[in-house]
């Protein structure tokens, strides 16, 4: 664990030895979502709720989705690159090292710009998330969980890239399925779209259950979606390192 830190640690002083070009980054992505944060107030000063949905409900799942997003793909950048670290054979001198394969990975690169996100998400949620330490608990531990989904979901698509062959592009397009759809409150969504949202694309457990549980704090929903970051947790895992007893080096792939 120690050396998964000092790697983080060298990823973070490497994000800001251009501190320039990191605050025009953050800012970018920051008035990205406010632009958000605008359209949601314009959007529910018309219609008022939907499905029982306010405006201050919708605030705090962006807030969640926010964060969640900051981590997966900010914090640990690589969690949407697996396929395209494998593809380009540069997992070999990874595999040297006496650190587990898929820690070091995750953490050796930070995306600046998803920062803001991190940053943003928590200030949401005071602002208009009605903060009391009970709800602000249930937030930090509902986006945590919903991170691990989403670091997970990604991993596991990246990791299909050991099998497939390709350059891992489906976990892009995973990521941007999942932060489309978890914009929106769950209850909006209905049939088999619903379903889409609690399997093939998880956007509900990444913000729909964690959002609910702010609103609302229930076991059941807490458990379904501890539930669902431990399976997408195993998941990626057990995929990466399937995944590696194919990888040979250099783009090539072996059978087991």
């Amino acid at each position: 664990m120690g050396a998964i830190l000092a790697v983080f640690g060298i990823a973070l002083r490497d994000t800001l030895a251009n501190r320039r070009s990191f605050f025009v980054q953050v800012g970018l992505m920051l008035a990205n979502d406010v632009t958000w944060l605008v359209f949601w107030a314009l959007f529910f000063h018309r219609v008022g709720t939907i499905r029982g949905w306010t405006l201050d409900d919708v605030y705090v799942l962006f807030a969640i989705l926010l964060v969640c997003s900051g981590v997966a793909a900010g914090l640990l950048a690589n969690a949407r690159k697996v396929g395209q670290l494998a593809a380009d054979g540069e997992l070999d001198g990874v595999l040297a090292l006496p650190v587990a394969t898929l820690g070091y990975v995750l953490v050796r690169r930070i995306d600046t710009a998803l920062l803001g996100d991190l940053a943003l998400g928590p200030v949401v949620f005071l602002a208009f998330g009605h903060p009391t330490t009970e709800r602000f608990a249930v937030f930090v531990v509902g986006s945590a969980l919903g991170s691990i989904v989403l670091v997970g979901f990604l991993v596991s698509l990246g990791s299909l890239t050991f099998f497939t062959g390709g350059r891992g592009e489906q976990s892009d397009l995973g990521f941007q399925a999942v932060t489309m759809l978890a914009n929106y409150p769950l209850d909006v969504f209905g049939g088999r779209t619903r379903l889409l949202l609690f399997s093939v694309v998880p956007a509900a457990f990444v913000s729909g259950l964690p959002a609910r549980l702010v609103r609302e704090l229930s076991p059941g929903t807490a458990l379904a979606l501890a539930a669902a970051a431990a399976g997408f947790a195993g998941a990626g895992f057990a995929l990466f390192e399937l995944g590696l007893r194919r990888y040979a080096s250099g783009s090539l792939f072996r059978s087991p």
